[in-house]
């Protein structure tokens, strides 16, 4: 399980690297950041599959692959991009990853 989840990590780490290009594209009128964005989006996506073809359950993949690609893309925004974050939009993120927290805790029970 343990490469699973890594496997998840990276498709993440793809994914949050395409998102990220693809506001560095310019509307795709920069060529390095437009591969990077179809090459991130292909990386994250293939790596999905294989996690879920790994038998991790559907919601719990594609639960832990969107919270944290939202909270690491804000986080990448804040550090790098010269954006800010309301204190409503950090609670949001907070209350994001604690429902996949939430979500992986309820099938660690349900599996045991």
């Amino acid at each position: 399980m343990l490469v699973t989840y890594l496997l998840l990590a990276i498709a993440i780490l793809a994914e949050v690297a395409g998102t990220i290009s693809l506001q560095l594209s310019n509307g795709f009128s920069r060529l390095g950041p437009s591969l990077v964005v179809v090459l991130g989006y292909v990386v994250s996506f293939l790596l999905l599959a294989v996690v879920l073809k790994r038998g991790l359950p559907v919601a719990v993949a594609y639960g832990v692959w969107s919270a944290l690609g939202v909270a690491l893309i804000a986080g990448v925004g804040v550090v790098w991009l010269d954006q800010r974050l309301s204190s409503v939009q950090v609670l949001g993120l907070v209350l994001v990853v604690a429902g996949v927290v939430t979500l992986e805790a309820g099938g660690v029970s349900a599996r045991s």
